[in-house]
């Protein structure tokens, strides 16, 4: 078993520890004349209470817990960018759900099935941004999601600037595998960065681009060009049954390797410390009551 802190950094806090010894009253009168309605803030030397329920206090802070660590494979996963065009005609319907909500829910089950690769999403209208950088963390993918709405990002189509952003999503990325699905309804229209540019930059970085047209007005030529240029492909969704069928066939075609290691049968540990702290904290209740 292993000992991990999920935030170490507060950690730091202990510095403020000496402080419980050497901040007395006689200094702080340098800048409060008047200290009687401040807490004691130093402590007699064989009391130590009230440091021992700060330290377990911070400790509980740092959310320590247990795990078990297997290496199960020395290659790194797939680092996988969805770029999902939010631009104001996906807002159209698609069997009685927009366009956008349709693509939103069934990416969401495609993440489920991607639990051993690194995620991000890029989303994008009349310009596109990175909502969420490759992350193995698929529940704050999901939360993102939810938040995301049509014309997010103005109502044109930036198809170029699209890939440009989703690249720029992987530049960190060490894994050999490197992919972008590409999600959109429309013709490219908007944008600094031309598809010509963004199909040469994806090539020099080897990145393999799956395109998918929503609906009977997107651009078939462009999105049969990026593909067939990236070495990906190209689909076509006419409703949500096309929409879903090419999701499935995607995680045939970009399986989700093992990742270099797993974190197995972790166990928090944070309710230890902030129990011990709660106990000693009413005792030193109960003594100073006792001396009164």
């Amino acid at each position: 078993m292993n000992l991990g802190f999920d935030y170490p950094l507060f950690f730091l806090l202990l510095l403020l520890v000496p402080c419980f010894f050497r901040c007395k009253r006689e200094n702080i009168k340098i800048y409060f004349s008047k200290t009687d309605f401040l807490p004691k803030l130093w402590l007699p030397k064989k009391d130590y209470l009230i440091v021992a329920v700060f330290i377990l206090l911070v400790v509980s802070l740092t959310s320590p817990f247990l795990y078990s660590f297997t290496q199960t494979n020395q290659k790194k996963g797939r680092d996988l960018v969805l770029a999902i065009d939010a631009s104001g005609s996906m807002g159209f319907d698609m069997e009685g759900k927009s366009k956008f909500q349709r693509v939103l829910e069934l990416s969401k089950d495609f993440l489920k099935k991607r639990f051993d690769d690194n995620i991000g999403v890029v989303v994008f209208g009349s310009f596109a941004y990175i909502a969420s950088p490759v992350t193995f963390d698929l529940k704050a993918l999901n939360f993102i999601l939810d938040y995301l709405d049509t014309s997010v990002a103005g109502n044109s189509t930036a198809i170029g600037e699209a890939i440009y952003q989703s690249i720029k999503a992987l530049e960190k990325s060490n894994a050999k595998n490197k992919v972008i699905i590409l999600l959109t309804d429309g013709y490219h229209n908007s944008g600094q960065v031309s598809p010509k540019e963004a199909i040469k930059l994806a090539k020099e970085k080897k990145i393999k681009i799956y395109t998918i047209g929503i609906g009977d007005e997107f651009d078939k030529n462009l999105l049969q060009k990026i593909a067939y240029e990236t070495k990906g492909k190209m689909f076509a969704a006419k409703n949500s049954e096309d929409l879903k069928n090419i999701f499935e066939e995607l995680n045939t075609l970009e399986k989700s390797p093992i990742r270099s290691g797993n974190y197995v049968n972790k166990r928090e540990l944070f309710i230890f410390p902030l129990s011990f702290a709660l106990f000693l904290t009413l005792y030193y209740i109960i003594k100073s009551r006792r001396l009164r």
